[in-house]
């Protein structure tokens, strides 16, 4: 995969072609975008990227504010971050305060973030379940290194995954499922993961799928 350019490089490209898992990577990201008043809306998603990060395919769902933001603007920031309870905690609607942000191009990004790609709406296709929405990248920056990987950080995404899908899901495979995931916490995680997957086991535990 090519490192980004220096910071604001804008990417050149010459059509509107979807990124696909053939030749592509989808990452799980947080695409930030603005909100009719002004304000930034957060939201964790799984944009495929092509190997030049020259374009990206994003697919909100139907009635989600990341696909009304970007139909009335047009463009949005996808955010790479290592931050896992900020991905807990933005999945589950359950952000206390907005985290810190910076401006681009494109709106808001994640001050804290390791690196951000200013998006441009190329195409837009809303008649399915979820969206597809083909973007240009305008320009980047990197603000950190990535931390590396861990597998207590992906087993707190794996389980952020799992709670939002409790509507869907029978809950006792989920539990399962998440009890499957400790292990790797214990062994690996540092401090903020172990938050964050703690931080989910309760969100899932206090569900209604769970409860009742």
């Amino acid at each position: 995969m090519a490192a980004p350019p220096p910071d604001g490089t804008p990417h050149a490209a010459s059509s509107p072609a979807a990124p696909s898992l053939e030749d592509g990577l989808l990452l799980e990201c947080v695409v930030t975008s603005t909100n009719e008043d002004g304000s930034t809306n957060v939201a964790p998603m799984g944009p495929i990227v092509d190997p030049t990060f020259t374009w990206a395919l994003l697919r909100p769902f139907a009635g989600s504010t990341t696909l009304s933001n970007l139909q009335r603007d047009r463009r949005g920031v996808l955010n790479v971050t290592d931050d896992v309870e900020l991905i807990a905690h933005s999945a589950l609607n359950q952000l206390d305060e907005p985290p810190p942000l910076i401006e681009t191009p494109c709106g808001a990004a994640l001050a804290a973030g390791c690196r951000w790609y200013a998006l441009e709406a190329a195409s837009l296709d809303t008649s399915r379940e979820r969206s597809e929405i083909v973007c240009q990248v305008v320009g980047t920056a990197r603000l950190r290194d990535f931390v590396g990987f861990n597998r207590a950080k992906h087993a707190v995404i794996e389980a952020t995954i799992l709670a939002t899908r409790l509507d869907y899901l029978a809950p006792v495979d989920v539990l399962q499922q998440v009890d499957r995931l400790a292990p790797p916490v214990d062994k690996t995680g540092g401090p903020a993961e172990r938050r964050a997957f703690a931080f989910v086991r309760d969100y899932i535990a206090r569900h209604p799928a769970i409860e009742g």
